[in-house]
């Protein structure tokens, strides 16, 4: 099944016309409002350095099971 998805306001340009699966191999900075200086520290914290990083960081995964659940409550 082909899935198609406007990334262009959740990506910087450069990385508008990637694949998926390299948008996710791509550094964190490669999101929309996460600066380098951003990623350094995402790096430094958590050892975060891909858009992968972060989608699958036990941290990141964690807080939002909590929030599904919370709104699952409501």
């Amino acid at each position: 099944m082909a899935i198609s998805l406007d990334l262009a306001k959740q990506l910087d340009k450069a990385y508008e016309e990637l694949s998926l699966t390299e948008v996710l191999d791509a550094p964190v900075a490669a999101l929309s409002g996460v600066s380098e200086g951003d990623a350094e520290k995402l790096d430094a914290a958590f050892g975060i350095k891909t858009v992968r990083d972060l989608a699958t960081s036990k941290y990141f995964t964690l807080a939002a099971a909590l929030l599904h659940l919370e709104q699952a409550s409501r």
